[in-house]
């Protein structure tokens, strides 16, 4: 192509015609096939006639490719580069949102067969995501509920008057009140996480706690008797010993609940004594009425004298009967609130002298010597007649009953202007009450160990009376005694104004 266009283009100029121009320009178009570049020049003859000049220029066809190839890379990278930048810049507004989208490309972009794989991973990646925030979420909230569950479980369990203590697996401690670090002698904040073995001297208490968990397919719970030994003092707590099991079936920790059945093992034990004690009070006097009236039907009292003394014998054992029955019958009634309570101006000094009239007897039968020290009758109280009576006759009787023959009773009745109160006092110089049992004398059932030799009783006599004081009249009752001493029993009841 280059021979044919050659002597074309080397042609004077003023011996080619402009239209010869141009024919051979089309020529060499149609001839050229891309192989030459062509250019025109405006060219001034010199008649001064403006004309183009067309020029060319002949290249290679291997480097015209090579030029075009080049041109097409340039362009096509271009595109993909600025394709990639839009990638790039939507995946970065992803990652500032935090919120998986789709990569979206112009129509007919040169990536866009990428994107498509891309957005189907973005898709799964997003419902992967969505996935885990929703498990999040209710993970969260099973989170707080958890939270709230504890706290509500630990504040009922430190609001319990029993020892809790809670272990894990490893028999360690995890959780303990109040009452478990006052009764074991540890601290919580101390001991937590700590081994129960190094925590608790009580080698039982830490068998058991070992051996329900050891052993809970046998039993998850189980209650166990143990006393224990505090300060020197022996109690006994029924402990009570549950597994946790967690939601694989397995045990996580022992619960171990120490109930203090110390009062509860004593009261029994006066309940059981009660019973033996008014058994036994019963059938004294029962066989004695049982016996003189089986004298009196077989004519056995020949003479006026004899049967006059069975009478008597069968009257008195017949009193004590019936006063002991009314003990029993008024502490029930009062503690049921049925007692009929009759409320009246009372004078204590009337009262303590019909007291005595009727205890005398009991006192000359053992040479005791009552002193009597009472104020005049017009301090006057408001209470019920028959029930300050009987309080006043049981501790007179206790007075007497306790004090050894030769001894002497004081009783006195006075009055505290200060606090405006009638003091009722009866003191005795008996063997007293040993300082331990001062705080249960006015238990029910309760009787002094080292009185019950001396005389018969049921425990009621005391417990009455602080019933009729305190409950009914809203009175103050004590005691203070010395052994070897005696004792002093006492109640106060406010002055009417």
């Amino acid at each position: 192509m280059a021979r044919t266009l050659g002597p074309l283009l080397r042609q004077p100029e003023e011996t080619v015609t402009q239209s010869k121009k141009l024919s051979m320009v089309r020529t060499a178009l149609a001839l050229g096939g891309g192989a030459c570049l062509l250019y025109a020049v405006l060219v001034v003859t010199k008649h001064g006639t403006p004309s183009v000049d067309w020029t060319g220029l002949l290249l290679p066809p291997a480097l015209v490719g090579l030029l075009v190839g080049v041109l097409i890379v340039l362009v096509h990278r271009r595109a993909c580069r600025m394709s990639v930048l839009k990638i790039i810049q939507q995946v970065r507004q992803m990652r500032e949102h935090q919120e998986v989208g789709l990569v979206m490309l112009a129509p007919g972009d040169e990536l866009g067969e990428i994107t498509g794989p891309l957005n189907e991973f973005l898709t799964a990646a997003k419902q992967n995501v969505d996935d885990v925030q929703a498990e999040n979420r209710e993970l969260r909230i099973e989170a707080r509920i958890a939270e709230a569950e504890k706290h509500h479980t630990e504040a009922i369990i430190f609001s319990i008057s029993d020892a809790v203590i809670v272990t894990n697996r490893f028999d360690e401690l995890i959780l303990a009140n109040e009452a478990a670090e006052k009764l074991l002698g540890f601290k919580f904040g101390h001991s937590m996480r700590k081994g129960f073995d190094r925590i608790c001297s009580d080698g039982t208490l830490v068998r058991l706690i070992r051996e329900t968990r050891s052993h809970a397919k046998n039993f998850t719970r189980r209650v166990v008797e143990h006393t224990m030994d505090q300060k020197g003092v022996s109690r006994t707590f029924a402990i009570t010993l549950s597994c946790v099991v967690g939601q694989t079936s397995e045990v996580s920790g022992v619960v171990a609940v120490l109930h203090d059945i110390t009062h509860e093992k004593e009261i029994a034990r006066m309940k059981s004594d009660f019973v033996s004690n008014v058994s036994h009070e019963l059938k004294t006097p029962l066989s004695s009425i049982k016996a003189y009236v089986e004298m009196l039907v077989d004519g056995e009292a020949d003479d006026e004298a004899a049967r006059q003394e069975f009478y008597e014998i069968i009257s008195t054992e017949t009193n004590r009967l019936h006063r002991m029955i009314e003990n029993i019958l008024n502490i029930s009634r009062i503690e049921s609130g049925v007692l009929n309570v009759v409320r009246e101006p009372l004078s204590v000094t009337g009262v303590v002298t019909e007291a005595l009239d009727v205890a005398l007897p009991q006192a000359k039968a053992k040479n005791i010597e009552i002193h009597q020290n009472l104020a005049p009758v017009y301090y006057q109280v408001e209470a019920d007649h028959d029930m300050i009576y009987q309080a006043v006759l049981n501790l007179l009787s206790n007075a007497i009953k306790y004090t050894p023959d030769g001894g002497e009773v004081t009783v006195s009745v006075s009055l505290d202007d200060r606090r405006n109160v009638v003091i009722f006092e009866i003191s005795d110089t008996g063997m007293g009450i040993p300082t331990e049992d001062l705080p249960h004398i006015f238990d029910k059932f309760y009787r002094v160990q080292a009185n019950k030799k001396i005389a018969k009783g049921t425990g009621l006599g005391l417990a009455l009376v602080k019933e009729i004081i305190e409950a009914v009249h809203e009175g103050k009752l004590s005691v203070t005694s010395e052994p070897g001493q005696g004792s002093m029993f006492s109640f106060e009841l406010p002055v009417i104004e």
